[in-house]
């Protein structure tokens, strides 16, 4: 026995300082992050949220358990880890003195049965677990694969470590057993029935097993100890530090605030930041990251739940949230002898294999696949610009790494700091900053949507005073003022609530964007001040509740103002309907024919209300009331929905690489047989119909298949009347998916293409970012492309319906603006007025009959990523447009004329296409101006 106690501390000697050094090296090179005090603050200001989380999600293994086989088999794992602990403190006590028992418990046969059956149970799982790496093998699956890039080695060594570790557990306690040297009874079933397989085995040479065992057992958790120190099996220590400090209830939601040395950043405080800090703002390098960044490398798992959730991963782009985390840990640990030296001399002593890899660009041109470089940079660029910001890899992260938040402040570096950035972007940056919308469209024409409505629509400032008059403030966005379709889910929402009885009032040409775009795009700057513009005007107005229609200002509002001083009780318009209803305010009617029995609804979760909100149930309740239709689920819906790709400013932005999400999700939803795809987002009402469209074009979607709001839907069965095509709330003809009209989905300049479907013309790859025009003509001619027309100062106004005959009911659904109308078409019964008859120009005559619709050709990828330009920069004059060339554009239907601006935008501000590329240099140093007065002199990125 004195042998079996020198030889166990021996091994114990050898392997526990190595252990420990190497636990010093991780502390201190997370600690090497920067700081976060909210993170500690956090937890000491909500110890009873923190210790529910290390239960429900640690202890509990909840988020594992969301995928029922792999997750319970994990949950026994993880349990014999903690209970088998209690084995290894006899193990140790029987070093000393055979027949150790820990004192008090140590003859519980409960204890021993539950040590026992905790270890069968996970051998039980360590089969599963090589039943589904062998089903999930990457050589077998490829990218389809959550396995796809993981270290399959380390994986496989570890379920061999676990197994030794049961399997010398049992061996020195069957032994055990039969020496009398086993403090158990009965109980500990296992361990007698390995007892029963050595007792032909003499009493002495069950000793010499039991020794044997026992030294095996120790030494195998020594080197397992080492074995996971060093590899991604470290997620056994450090992963419930990680959901200690997480953000609660989930890095959903807003984004984590910009800091600079663990302060957030305001204006104010932006223009104080000297140079060294203003190249920090976002993150540049890998020491950048907070504690917290570091410590989310550190803890992931590499299980590939992410990845296989990820729309862009499943769309054959670069873009893998397990990659990039594996990518960014691989790099911290690569560099920590850099980052952890004390000075320079002792940097310059460094490996040149150190040195190279502490000179790595953290965001740049890489080499080998983008998603997995051999060289260059550590992110590719169209890695960091794939992401939506849909949220599916945090929500399905089982240690809760905050995968958006490192993506976006990695935007917020390339755009504010680097001025690198995709070409598209340019123009939404520029709408936003000058006129308040993305696509950079007359802020008078806010409240164009309510002309027709047979009520009429308050408007602060105009109707009443202040929001203290009303109950509700309608936010209407720049989608449901500006887009066609997401117009007729405003008229929709307003005529629910005016038959509801619901005293609201809008803010009209007082609105302006929440700034969600530019922020998930990583200007903060514009973000920040569109913010602020919208909090004066909250605070003026005395706005208290917001009801609003698009599920990305739904998030902003509620989630990211309270950082501007606002506070406000903000629902989704399915929300509020949904009560309504509920309060028999409104009431669904059954078909007074047998017309739309029978319809099948579907229903699209949006991200930012699903994911990012946790609202699920009252989309779904209020379609289910519609009478004499029935509702069916996709395969990926609630917390598992895929993304329709619009999200993460990706609207704006062109699908170069692998094949379109919406296209992907499109193809769920009509392989529902639904008739009808219910959404509750402007975004992802554009982004279903452009996939909807091709689908029918290619003969692999009904033609009576459209896509609807949720409000819609609901003001159809409110409004049944005995005539079919009133009640079944179908678009008219020009509604209609037309397969000549493939829009470009998620264009830059346009997500007017997001209200586009006249037919789509093929686009030179240079055509697709939209360049600054170099001439007025060639303003009017981007314009006309994207249903906008210019007035004479170069400014933005959409061509629209509205401009030359009156707007639908509300209830119906229509299309983008065309620029090529249908030929007479047939009004539906309901609508608020006839078409005017048009002629389709001659030059513009539809496509012979054998001619497919063409897609628009892809930019050539070099374009995305060529040096952004400048937004802020006053731009050169523009000439004023020829009034020949205007009446020839008039006569062609291809603009609408628009009043003179009478406000006092300059014409700079106006010209939404024409500015120079600026360096990074000039992007750097105008973001450090901004407290100027003047509007042209504010330097925005």
């Amino acid at each position: 026995m004195t042998l079996v106690l020198i030889l166990g501390l021996v091994m114990n000697a050898i392997a526990l300082p190595i252990a420990a050094k190497r636990i010093v090296f991780l502390y201190r090179l997370i600690t090497s992050g920067q700081p976060a005090p909210d993170r500690v603050e956090n937890v000491r200001g909500r110890v009873g949220e923190t210790v529910k989380a290390q239960v429900v999600e640690v202890l509990g293994q909840k988020k594992l358990l969301k995928w029922s086989v792999p997750g319970a088999a994990h949950f026994f794992v993880f349990w014999a880890f903690l209970i088998l602990a209690s084995v290894y403190l006899e193990a140790y006590g029987s070093l000393f003195h055979e027949g150790f028992a820990i004192p008090l418990i140590g003859h519980w046969d409960l204890l021993g049965f539950a040590q026992d059956f905790i270890a069968v149970m996970a051998v039980v799982g360590l089969v599963v677990f090589s039943s589904i790496r062998l089903r999930q093998a990457p050589a077998k699956l490829g990218r389809k694969s959550r396995f796809s890039g993981s270290h399959l080695g380390g994986a496989w060594l570890v379920l061999l470590m676990i197994f030794f570790v049961v399997l010398s557990m049992f061996l020195f306690r069957g032994a055990g057993a039969n020496t009398g040297n086993l403090p158990y009874g009965d109980g500990a079933f296992a361990s007698h029935a390995a007892g029963k397989l050595l007792s032909g085995l003499s009493e002495d040479a069950n000793q010499v097993v039991e020794h044997v065992g026992l030294l095996a057992h120790i030494g195998v958790m020594l080197v397992f100890l080492i074995i996971v120190l060093n590899s991604k099996h470290l997620h056994i220590f450090v992963a419930p530090l990680n959901v200690m400090f997480g953000r609660r209830p989930v890095a959903l939601g807003a984004i984590k605030p910009m800091t600079v040395r663990g302060k957030p950043v305001d204006m104010e405080a932006m223009e104080e930041l000297e140079e060294e800090d203003f190249e920090k703002l976002g993150i540049g390098k890998i020491e950048d990251f907070s504690w917290k960044g570091m410590l989310d490398f550190a803890s992931c798992t590499e299980c590939g739940r992410c990845q296989s959730q990820c729309p862009a991963w499943n769309t054959e782009k670069p873009l893998s949230p397990k990659l990039l985390i594996m990518g960014l840990r691989d790099h911290a640990f690569a560099k920590a002898p850099y980052l952890l030296a004390d000075s320079d001399d002792e940097r310059s002593n460094l490996s040149a294999e150190v040195i190279a890899e502490a000179e790595r660009a953290l965001v740049g041109e890489t080499e080998g696949d983008a998603w997995h470089p051999s060289g260059g940079a550590v992110i590719d660029p169209d890695v960091l610009w794939s992401c939506v910001s849909c949220g599916a890899c945090v929500e399905q992260c089982p240690v809760d790494i905050e995968h958006v938040d490192h993506i976006m402040d990695m935007r917020r570096h390339q755009v504010l700091v680097e001025s690198n950035f995709p070409t598209e972007l340019n123009n939404i940056f520029k709408g936003l900053e000058r006129k308040g919308n993305p696509w950079g469209m007359d802020p008078k024409g806010r409240m164009d949507w309510a002309k027709n409505l047979d009520f009429p629509v308050k408007q602060v400032g105009v109707d009443i005073e202040s929001l203290d008059e009303v109950e509700w403030l309608f936010w209407v966005g720049c989608a449901g003022a500006f887009e066609d379709r997401a117009k007729k889910t405003t008229q929709a929402v307003a005529e629910l609530l005016n038959m509801a009885g619901v005293d609201f009032a809008v803010l009209g040409d007082g609105e302006t964007c929440t700034g969600d775009p530019a922020r998930r795009a990583g200007n903060e700057i514009v973000f920040m001040q569109l913010a602020m513009e919208n909090a004066e005007v909250f605070k003026e107005t005395k706005v208290k509740k917001v009801v609003s229609t698009c599920a990305h200002c739904f998030n902003s509002l509620k989630n990211e103002y309270s950082e501007f001083g606002v506070e406000l009780e903000v629902v989704h318009h399915t929300q509020l309907l949904n009560r309504l209803v509920q309060e028999k305010r409104l009431t669904p009617v059954a078909p007074t024919t047998g017309a739309v029995d029978g319809k099948t609804i579907t229903y699209h979760d949006p991200c930012f209300l699903g994911r990012h909100n946790k609202v699920y149930a009252p989309p779904r309740e209020l379609l289910e009331v519609i009478p004499g239709a029935t509702f069916t689920e996709m395969p990926r819906n609630s917390e598992r929905s895929f993304c329709c790709g619009g999200g993460g400013a990706r609207m704006w932005m062109e699908e170069t690489i692998g094949s379109r999400i919406n296209t992907n999700r499109t193809e769920e939803a009509v392989a529902t047989g639904a008739d009808q795809i219910a959404v509750g987002c402007p975004f992802c009402r554009v982004m279903l119909t452009d996939g909807l469209t091709a689908q029918q074009a290619e003969g692999k979607a009904r033609e009576e298949v459209e896509v609807l709001d949720v409000a819609q839907m609901l003001l159809a069965s409110v409004k049944r009347a005995p005539d079919p095509k009133v009640t079944e709330a179908e678009p008219d003809a020009e509604d209609r998916s037309d397969p000549d009209s493939i829009s470009s989905t998620a264009a830059a300049a346009p997500a007017a293409d997001a209200a586009a479907s006249g037919e789509a013309e093929e686009k030179a790859p240079d055509e697709l970012d939209e360049p600054a025009a170099e001439s007025p003509e060639a303003d009017q001619e981007v314009a006309a492309k994207h249903n906008v027309a210019l007035d004479d100062e170069g400014g933005g106004h959409e061509t629209s319906k509205a401009d030359s005959t009156d707007e639908p009911a509300a209830g119906e659904d229509v299309p983008a603006v065309e620029e090529v109308p249908e030929p007479d078409p047939e009004p539906e019964p309901g609508d608020a007025t006839e078409a005017d008859d048009e002629s389709v120009p001659e030059e513009s005559a539809p496509k012979e009959s054998g001619d497919e619709p063409e897609i628009p050709a892809k930019p050539d990828e070099g374009d995305d990523q060529s040096p952004a330009e400048e937004v802020t920069n006053v731009p050169d004059e523009a000439e004023p447009v020829e009034e020949e060339s205007r009446e020839e554009e008039e006569e062609a239907g291809t603009i609408t004329p628009v009043e003179d601006v009478t406000d006092e935008t300059s014409v700079e501000d106006a010209v939404p296409f024409s500015d120079p590329q600026p360096t990074s240099s000039d992007v750097s140093e105008s973001a450090t101006k901004l407290g100027s007065d003047d509007e042209d002199e504010t330097p925005t990125t």
